[in-house]
């Protein structure tokens, strides 16, 4: 029968005081009985097969050959193993220390001397190496069961072993998120509802971790991170696994950019139109403290509304998932204007073939737009919030009925004497 061949070693170096766990790859290693490294053996050897033997270093320095006796003979290959000064890796905590059989899950390895890991093991399983420092590893546990011990390999050789339970818990799965929307800044409370729920470690928008606030079987309620204006993948990580994914979308806050009219009456009621930006999913909109009602959304730069009663002049906010419209933005003022009033007109007379000057006093006339005699519309020009001079039109000899008008409405009707000329 021929010697045992031995063709590597993994991993080739490993920590001067010796106890690196490796394993020795080759032929013909059945009952093998002695695995040397230089002239030193190796403990914990185990042979798992004729093509490798799994064993723990000795101590030694420098650069060795790995040889293995078997009873046909020992290896003559030179198969190098190094011993290296880097200090070996230690560990400190596992999250989560517990996992589904079925692996997948992410586990985060916290320690030192962690840099260059080579293998990260779950019991004889490797895990998946994702990120790699030299205080913390993330990886992609295999599938197991039971207790199994989480050992990491570096170039300064194998840590210490941390326990790893393998558990029967089911995954979680999601149903539905409220609200499926939010502001790009984050910090909104979203609640989660599914099953299996309990125990969460995780919860991810995206790539971005939330805050957990609290944690139940069938929800959770999480504050969410930041996040550029994108739709997004939530999910919940448990003991039992990472949950299905489902869509979050960041929506930038709307801004109210111009308002048509500008003016109305302080009953409210008439229909204003909002211009802006980020406008199709708004919810509420309110002119100063009150909400207006029946909004229509026309597009995402575009609404109407009706509008609340009020007084004064009050800035008009529109609200979305995204949040609220800032509050100061030129276009988005807003003016209540009381009914316009006249109580005088002076002349209240004048000649049939019109041209002469009418002075109407009265309240609330600054915002005057139109003045008509008998329906016929009068050039004129407001004076004054209690003033409006208007040229009187032609008309028929007799009584006609003045009124002006405002974006707050009519005034009341007033007579005016057309006389014979």
């Amino acid at each position: 029968m021929a010697p045992p061949v031995v063709t590597g070693v993994n991993p080739a170096q490993g920590s001067p005081s010796g106890g690196t766990t490796v394993t020795i790859t080759g032929t013909g290693l059945t009952g093998a009985t002695q695995v040397r490294f230089g002239f030193s053996f190796a403990t914990n050897v185990v042979v798992v097969n004729d093509t490798q033997i799994t064993a723990k270093t000795p101590a030694g320095s420098g650069t060795v050959n790995v040889t293995v006796t078997t009873p046909n003979g020992t290896s003559t290959q030179t198969v190098p193993f190094t011993y290296t000064t880097t200090p070996a890796p230690v560990l400190s905590s596992l999250n989560p220390t517990s996992g589904p059989t079925t692996g997948t899950n992410t586990v985060t390895i916290n320690g030192s001397n962690l840099t260059g890991a080579t293998q990260v093991l779950f019991g004889s399983n490797p895990g998946a190496i994702l990120t790699n420092t030299a205080a913390q590893i993330t990886v992609i546990a295999p599938s197991g069961t039971g207790t199994v011990n989480v050992t990491v390999t570096t170039p300064g050789g194998t840590s210490n072993p941390l326990a790893y339970t393998y558990t029967a818990t089911p995954a979680p799965h999601l149903n539905n998120l409220s609200p499926t929307s939010g502001p790009i800044s984050g910090g909104n409370t979203v609640t989660i509802y599914g099953s299996d729920l309990s125990g969460a470690t995780h919860v991810l928008f995206g790539s971005n971790p939330a805050t957990i606030l609290t944690n139940g079987a069938n929800q959770i309620s999480v504050a969410a991170p930041a996040g550029p204006p994108s739709a997004v993948n939530v999910t919940v990580t448990t003991p039992g696994g990472t949950s299905n994914p489902l869509p979050y979308f960041y929506i930038a806050a709307p801004t109210v950019t111009d308002l048509y009219p500008h003016s109305g009456p302080d009953t409210g009621a008439n229909t204003v139109t909002v211009f802006g930006t980020n406008l199709t999913l708004t919810s509420v909109v309110k002119f100063g403290n009150n909400p207006a009602s029946n909004i229509n959304v026309i597009s995402d730069g575009q609404l109407t509304v009706t509008a609340p009663s009020g007084s004064g002049t009050v800035v008009v906010t529109v609200t979305t998932p995204g949040g609220t419209s800032t509050v100061g933005t030129g276009g988005a003022y807003y003016t209540y204007l009381g009914a316009p009033v006249v109580n005088t007109l002076n002349p209240p007379h004048g000649p049939d073939y019109g041209g002469n000057p009418v002075t109407l006093t009265g309240a609330n006339l600054t915002y005057t737009d139109s003045v008509t005699f008998g329906g016929v519309e009068a050039s004129f020009a407001a004076i004054s919030d209690s003033q409006v001079v208007a040229v009187a039109p032609g008309g028929s000899p007799g009584s006609v009925d003045v009124r002006a008008h405002t974006p707050a409405g009519y005034s009341n009707l007033i007579p005016y004497l057309y006389e014979v000329s």
